[in-house]
C-alpha cells in the first residue's frame, strides 16, 4: 500500500502557485522590458537627426518602434564598410588628426578606441577565458575574467621583480559590468573550462545557476569512465 501524502493547506499551494508563475513569467517580463528600453533608446538618439522624409512615422498613422535602431544599425555597417576602402581611410585619419589636436578630447578618444579594439578584435583572446585566483585573502576563491598579458611599464616593472603578471578583470554579483582590475601572477590562476557566457550566469545568479555545458560534461565523463578492474584473489 502507498502511504498517502498529507493533502497541502490551501494559503501553501497558492504560494506555490504564485512562485511557479513568477519563475515563468518574470524572464519573460524582465527580457520584453530591456528589449523595449534599447530600442527606444535608440529611437531617441537617431529619430531627432532623420530627416522627415527619411522618416517612416510621418507616412503613416503610428509610430514605428525599432526603425531608428534599424537606421543606426544600417549606418553603422555602410560607415564600416566604407572605413575599409582607400578614401574612407584617409577621411578617418584626417578626422582623427583633427581630434589629436584637442588635449582632452585627444585622452578620451585614444583609450575608448584603444578598449573597442582590444575587445571586438577577433583574434584577441581578451575575456573568452575564465579562471580562479585567491581573493581577498588565501583560501577565499574568485571569479575572474582573464584579460590580457601586462604591458607596457607595469610588464616592464613586473619583469624587473621576476614576475609574470596577468591582468584579469574581478566582477561582483549580481553585476558584473563593474569590477576590478587585478594583476596577479600567471601560477596563480585556476584556468576554467567554462565559457564567459556560463561565467557571466554563474555571476549573476548568486552562484543558484550551474552552467548546463560543464554539468553535462562531466556527467559524460562519468558515464564513459573504465571501472577499475576487481583485484586478483590470490
Amino acid at each position: 500500500m502507498t502511504e498517502k501524502l498529507p493533502r497541502l493547506p490551501i494559503a501553501t499551494r497558492i504560494r506555490n502557485n504564485f512562485l511557479a508563475g513568477l519563475i515563468i513569467c518574470a524572464p519573460i517580463a524582465i527580457t520584453l522590458w530591456l528589449t523595449w528600453s534599447v530600442v527606444r533608446w535608440a529611437d531617441s538618439w537617431v529619430k531627432p537627426y532623420l530627416p522627415a522624409r527619411y522618416d517612416p512615422d510621418n507616412y503613416l498613422n503610428f509610430a514605428v518602434p525599432g526603425s531608428g535602431l534599424l537606421i543606426a544599425l544600417i549606418a553603422i555597417t555602410l560607415i564600416g564598410f566604407l572605413g575599409k576602402n582607400l578614401i574612407g581611410q584617409s577621411i578617418v585619419h584626417f578626422s582623427e588628426s583633427l581630434v589629436q589636436r584637442v588635449p582632452l578630447v585627444r585622452s578620451i578618444y585614444q583609450s575608448v578606441k584603444q578598449i573597442f579594439e582590444t575587445v571586438l578584435k577577433d583574434k584577441t583572446n581578451s575575456f573568452k577565458k575564465v579562471g580562479l585566483i585567491e581573493y581577498p585573502s588565501p583560501g577565499l576563491w574568485a571569479l575572474v575574467f582573464i584579460s590580457t598579458d601586462a604591458k607596457g611599464e607595469i610588464a616592464s616593472k613586473f619583469k624587473a621583480m621576476g614576475q609574470d603578471m596577468v591582468c584579469v578583470f574581478l566582477p561582483p554579483t549580481p553585476v558584473p559590468t563593474a569590477g576590478f582590475l587585478i594583476f596577479t601572477p600567471r601560477e596563480k590562476i585556476v584556468p576554467l573550462d567554462m565559457s564567459p557566457e556560463d561565467a557571466a550566469k554563474l555571476l549573476i545568479s548568486g552562484g543558484l545557476v550551474t552552467p548546463e555545458e560543464l554539468a553535462g560534461r562531466i556527467a559524460k565523463q562519468e558515464r564513459t569512465r573504465k571501472p577499475l578492474p576487481a583485484p586478483i584473489e590470490m
